[in-house]
């Protein structure tokens, strides 16, 4: 039923000539490039706590799902079925198992987060974003790249997440004194998923003479994606002992400095894997990219938010 339904969607793109497909591969590229940026922003400049929730909710939610993917080891529509045939360069992209659609990860806790916290200021906005949610799952489902069960799987894990950090978030707020409990918790929690991923048995299925799919390969975006869950314990702890920052808000200069941050994000995002994969092996550039990016936006560069405002510690929220 799932590839009759890749198959329904591959006719209607070859029917209207992959005229629609363009706008789709963008929904699904945006998803796992920029779209960090905006609760990034969040963050910095509109509201920290509610950025951090979205943050935390992304980076625990694509931490688990690379653990998921990489256990249930189910193979791309393509694999499966000759006849699937993915649209565009949409085949080049879709790197690691099928299973659950780490697009969807990535879009349901960012952009369900924001809609969660942007609720109580305006619910047009709220349902947007959770319309994107959507959006991007199906733009994998069009492409060719994931089935509908990948798609529900991602959306589940991710309002799962959301679900669970709003319960922790109210459950700080009152025990604050118990956060690094629950970071040093899943700081260990990130490590020993590192040593799951790199020593547990994956399938070695050849096709004329041909490994299917490489589980070496299959592993970098696995490091990548459960570095965010390290990073962030050690970027969350180091901020809060020594920065502890407050948003600049929408005016003046702390406006200019936040959206300035987001400069050398998009060059980061953009440019850093490939010299980090080529120095370190691509198992280590993938786990040091993220750890970068993580550092950067919730330790680094809150840090200089803090020095160039002039922020005081007694002040800070």
């Amino acid at each position: 039923m799932d590839i009759e339904y890749l198959l329904f969607l591959q006719n209607l793109r070859n029917a209207q000539n992959n005229a629609l497909t363009p706008f789709f591969e963008t929904i699904s590229l945006f998803a796992v490039t920029y779209l960090i940026m905006l609760p990034v922003f969040v963050y910095w400049a509109v509201d920290k706590r509610k950025g951090l929730y979205t943050l935390a909710s992304y980076y625990v939610c694509c931490g688990v799902n690379a653990i998921v993917k990489l256990t249930a080891c189910i193979y791309r529509p393509w694999i499966r079925d000759a006849r699937v045939l993915p649209a565009g360069d949409a085949i080049t992209t879709a790197t690691g198992y099928s299973f659950p659609s780490g697009h969807t990860v990535t879009a349901g806790p960012i952009y369900g987060g924001l809609a969660v916290s942007a609720w109580d200021w305006n619910k047009v906005v709220s349902v947007l974003l959770g319309l994107m949610v959507l959006l991007t799952g199906f733009s994998r489902n069009y492409l060719g790249v994931h089935t509908p069960q990948d798609v529900a799987m991602g959306i589940t894990e991710s309002i799962l997440w959301l679900i669970l950090m709003k319960r922790l978030f109210a459950y700080l707020d009152e025990h604050p004194e118990k956060e690094n409990n629950f970071l040093l918790g899943f700081f260990i929690f990130g490590w020993v998923a590192i040593a799951y991923i790199t020593f547990k048995p994956y399938p070695m299925d050849y096709v004329n003479g041909e490994l299917l799919v490489d589980p070496q390969r299959m592993m970098n975006d696995g490091y990548g994606d459960i570095a965010l869950i390290i990073s962030f314990c050690v970027a969350r702890f180091c901020e809060r002992k020594w920065v502890q920052f407050e948003a600049t808000g929408l005016k003046g200069k702390g406006l200019v400095v936040s959206l300035a941050g987001l400069v050398p994000l998009y060059f980061m995002i953009k440019y850093l894997k490939a010299p980090l994969d080529a120095a370190l092996g691509s198992h280590w550039g993938h786990f040091t990219n993220t750890s970068i990016i993580v550092l950067y936006c919730i330790f680094l560069f809150p840090a200089i938010i803090k020095l160039v405002l002039g922020q005081k510690q007694e002040n800070a929220a």
